[in-house]
């Protein structure tokens, strides 16, 4: 599955997407298992570290508001990463 990166989350994952390949009945927990488990250059000072930033932010799951982290993947979806966002 494809994970893409916005924000913040992008700064601490050092990437815009990165692909993972998760086994069958796989959940969005696992998903950020994961993603949290790849080692990591630090990131840029004034960003929180990845784990920090998923325990905080909102999800897409193939552009729709995923809450449930119990939630089942599939091998080809889409899981968008969205930090909270300040400003107007």
């Amino acid at each position: 599955m494809l994970v893409r990166y916005f924000a913040a989350a992008r700064a601490a994952a050092g990437s815009e997407e990165e692909i993972f390949q998760l086994p069958e009945g796989a959940t969005v927990a696992d998903l950020l298992a994961a993603v949290t488990a790849v080692e990591r250059s630090a990131p840029p000072a004034g960003t929180p570290p990845l784990p920090r930033i998923l325990a905080r932010s909102s999800f897409l799951l193939n552009e729709v508001a995923v809450r449930d982290r119990a939630t089942v993947l599939a091998p080809d979806d889409v899981v968008d990463v969205l930090p909270p966002f300040a400003g107007g």
